[in-house]
């Protein structure tokens, strides 16, 4: 199963790439917005709606890179006093809980995605869908790196793959 950890480290780094984007993105847009309206005393009316899906997409894809970097904030005081073999349980327990939720962001998301179908944002007047594609997006890559972080075994598929050919 070397290939799930490989895909796994694949959709992480480009997502690693889309987040630092969207970041620029975000920041240019907020600059502009600051420098028209308190230099040239003018609003660009559609800053506010694209920084606000910008910093939604940043939200969402990055809570991915934290989860496949175990950097996300837990409450392990109980775990840590468990046996490695228990903590390995209980870890894969979680990452089984945690893939319920991740297939229901998937689920529900591609839902709402339909029913606002038909809905435009109110500045531009972009598909409602487009700002909340992430959800499902973003749950499909929680799920398959929770299936890559409960395939690791002895530390050794938490590396990154090797780059040589």
């Amino acid at each position: 199963m070397g290939w799930v950890h490989a895909v796994s480290f694949a959709i992480n780094r480009g997502v690693e790439t889309v987040v630092g984007v969207l970041a620029m993105a975000m920041a240019a847009v907020t600059g502009l917005q600051v420098v028209f309206r308190y230099g040239l005393n003018h609003s660009l009316f559609w800053s506010e709606e694209v920084g606000r899906i910008l910093l939604v997409w940043i939200t969402f894809l990055g809570a991915t890179i934290a989860f496949r970097r175990k950097a996300h904030v837990g409450i392990d005081v109980a775990v840590r006093r468990l046996t490695p073999r228990a903590q390995r349980c209980v870890e894969r327990v979680l990452l089984g809980l945690s893939s319920i939720f991740f297939l229901v962001l998937v689920g529900y998301g591609l839902r709402f995605i339909r029913f606002i179908a038909y809905q435009k944002t109110a500045a531009l007047g972009l598909p409602m869908g487009l700002p909340y594609a992430v959800i499902p997006l973003s749950g499909l890559i929680f799920l398959i790196h929770a299936v890559s972080l409960a395939l690791e075994h002895g530390g050794e598929a938490s590396r990154e793959p090797s780059r040589t050919p």
